[in-house]
């Protein structure tokens, strides 16, 4: 069995207001998000720095990173990623390697 996490607040919540529980996990669900930006961060930022010779281990750090913040975008019902890749400038040669080992 899968489970999905709501599309929005909205339907989550239905017409009562979130409780203090609720608070408590989008909160979480925020500063989670958050780490796993400041990772994309970081690799990229090791990835544009490396040498020839480590340019490929840097490479799969960064995309290990990235596919673990588009995990979390959608965990937080966010979807489309068009905007994290502008927004971070993911190159290209990290987003053909989303997901491979």
């Amino acid at each position: 069995m899968s489970l999905r996490p709501p599309q929005n607040l909205t339907s989550h919540f239905g017409d009562s207001a979130p409780s203090a529980l609720d608070y408590e996990i989008m909160g979480e669900m925020a500063a989670s998000l958050g780490r796993a930006g400041e990772k994309v961060e970081q690799t990229l930022a090791q990835l544009a720095a490396a040498a020839i010779p480590e340019r490929d281990m840097r490479l799969r750090a960064a995309a290990r990173a990235v596919h673990a913040y588009f995990i979390q975008r959608e965990l937080c019902g966010l979807r489309n990623h068009d905007a994290a890749i502008l927004d971070y400038n993911i190159p290209r040669a990290v987003l053909i390697r989303l997901g491979a080992s």
